[in-house]
């Protein structure tokens, strides 16, 4: 196992990260101006931009609480981690259930290095060095067959993650792939980037911010609804369904409308049967 700062020489500083990008929008330090280049395009694109990674966060967080508290699920695996915040997966599932396990899967060098440093105060957190795009990479990746009994429910998160594999990868079968793999009683959750439709008042929107990201080296396709929904197949859709991600059971009351990249960011979390 390489060390933290073994890590942190592998990383490009010159070249933004989907990973660090994001850790700028939600105000983080883990980022470097390449990074922050791209958050200041966004933006100019819509100034609550900001408003819509945090919808990605904190989805991530609502599930995690609900999966591990009512439903009772020990075992989490985050696919395409990012950099940690404030709060993190393992602690909101450990704080309710102090049994949970979470295995953060990455190929991002600051994402890994991070995950490391948690292994020395967290025995039932650990990192996979392992692809998600690959999902044999990732089921068979020693950390993961240690530490997650696929015997077991499992609850697998690819949030903000999917809309970054193109078309000739397959991304419906990525994740079919990984649902084929867990028990039943398994969940997953999904948010994606929608695409809703040449004449909508959005398009434009959506066709800046792929410029952008191709721009930047990472590419970001848009999907319709119907598109997004068929990653479910073999999964029941939780109520409220394939929604805005900020209308997935929010904590509160909405108390300002939402932005217009909010309105271009949708998900769910389906149980296998």
């Amino acid at each position: 196992m390489t060390s933290r700062g073994d890590d942190a020489r592998r990383v490009d500083t010159a070249r933004p990260s989907i990973t660090r990008v994001y850790d700028a929008m939600l105000g983080g330090k883990d980022n470097f101006q390449a990074d922050r280049d791209v958050r200041d395009r966004l933006l100019a694109l819509d100034p609550e931009f900001g408003r819509a990674s945090w919808d990605n966060r904190e989805f991530t967080m609502r599930v995690t609480r609900f999966l591990a508290g009512e439903i009772d699920i020990t075992q989490f695996i985050d696919l395409g981690a990012v950099l940690p915040t404030m709060e993190n997966a393992h602690e909101v599932a450990q704080r309710v259930n102090r049994e949970a396990t979470v295995i953060y899967a990455s190929i991002d060098q600051a994402v890994l290095a991070h995950g490391r440093a948690l292994l020395a105060e967290n025995d039932r957190t650990h990192v996979a060095e392992a692809d998600f795009r690959l999902p044999q990479q990732v089921l068979e990746n020693a950390t993961v067959t240690k530490y997650i009994d696929f015997d077991q429910p499992v609850a697998l998160f690819l949030v903000a993650i999917m809309n970054h594999v193109s078309d000739r990868r397959d991304p419906a079968a990525i994740v079919r792939a990984y649902i084929d793999a867990i028990p039943s009683g398994s969940y997953v959750a999904l948010s994606h980037l929608l695409d809703p439709g040449p004449d909508h008042e959005l398009a434009p929107l959506m066709a800046d911010i792929k410029t952008i990201y191709a721009d930047a080296g990472f590419p970001g396709w848009f999907r319709s609804y119907e598109q997004i929904e068929a990653m479910f197949t073999g999964l029941e859709l939780l109520p409220p369904g394939l929604v805005t991600l900020a209308d997935w059971w929010p904590d509160g009351p909405r108390l300002r409308p939402l932005a217009p990249v909010q309105r271009l960011l949708v998900g769910g979390v389906g149980r296998k049967p």
